[in-house]
C-alpha cells in the first residue's frame, strides 16, 4: 500500500515514516506541503493520504479540505488541537479519519487501517445510493411511458409493459432507454395525429 505523507514538519514526517516502516508498511511518499499539493499527490498516486498539522489555521485547513475533496482516497489527518466547526468540515471534505491530539508511532497503522475501512464503506454506500436513484429514475421513466402507451393505443399495464420489454429485447436496448425515447417523443410531438 503506497501512503503519501504531508507534514509541515520534516522531523514529525521521518517519525511518522519510522513508524509505518515499523508497521511493514514500506511504500512511502514524503509530500512537500509548502508546493502544489495536488499535483504532487497526484504524481505519487498513493492509495492513502496521511496529513499531520501541528497547529493549523483555518487558510491551511481549508487548504487541505479542498485537496481532501478533490481526492478518491482514503485520508488520515492528525492535527494537534481543533474546534467542533473544524472536525465537522474535515468530515464534510472527506476526510476518513480525523484524530485530535493523538499521534503516536504505534497508533499510524491501525488508525490508517480505520481510515481504509470507511473510506470503504462510504464508497459502498455512495455506490448503492447513485443505483437506487438510477433504479427509481428509470421506474419514473418506465411507468410514465406505460401511461403513454394505455393512452395512445388503449392498452392495459401489463400490455404496455409487455410491448416496452419486447421492444427493448428486439432493438438490444435497456427496457429504461426505450422508454426515455417514448416519454421524449410525447413531449415533443404532443396531442399531434
Amino acid at each position: 500500500m503506497r501512503i503519501a505523507i504531508i507534514d509541515t514538519s520534516s522531523t514529525r514526517a521521518a517519525i511518522i515514516s519510522d513508524g509505518l516502516r515499523e508497521a511493514g508498511l514500506t511504500d512511502l511518499v514524503v509530500i512537500d506541503p509548502g508546493g502544489p499539493l495536488a499535483a504532487q499527490v497526484e504524481r505519487a498516486a498513493p492509495e492513502v493520504v496521511l496529513i499531520n498539522l501541528e497547529n493549523p489555521s483555518r487558510d491551511v485547513l481549508e487548504d487541505f479540505f479542498a485537496m481532501s475533496r478533490a481526492l478518491d482516497r482514503p485520508i488520515a489527518m492528525f492535527v494537534d488541537q481543533s474546534e467542533p466547526e473544524t472536525t465537522m468540515a474535515a468530515v464534510d471534505a472527506g476526510v476518513s479519519a480525523y484524530v485530535v491530539d493523538g499521534l503516536a508511532k504505534q497508533r499510524i497503522k491501525p488508525i490508517l487501517d480505520l481510515a481504509v475501512r470507511r473510506f470503504q464503506a462510504f464508497s459502498r454506500l455512495q455506490t448503492e445510493l447513485a443505483a437506487a436513484k438510477t433504479a427509481l429514475a428509470d421506474r419514473q421513466v418506465i411507468d410514465r411511458a406505460k401511461a403513454i402507451l394505455m393512452r395512445r393505443r388503449g392498452l392495459d399495464e401489463p400490455a404496455a409493459y409487455a410491448l416496452l420489454r419486447s421492444h427493448a429485447m428486439t432493438t438490444n436496448r435497456r427496457i429504461a432507454d426505450v422508454a426515455e425515447a417514448i416519454v421524449t417523443s410525447e413531449q415533443l410531438m404532443g396531442d399531434l395525429p
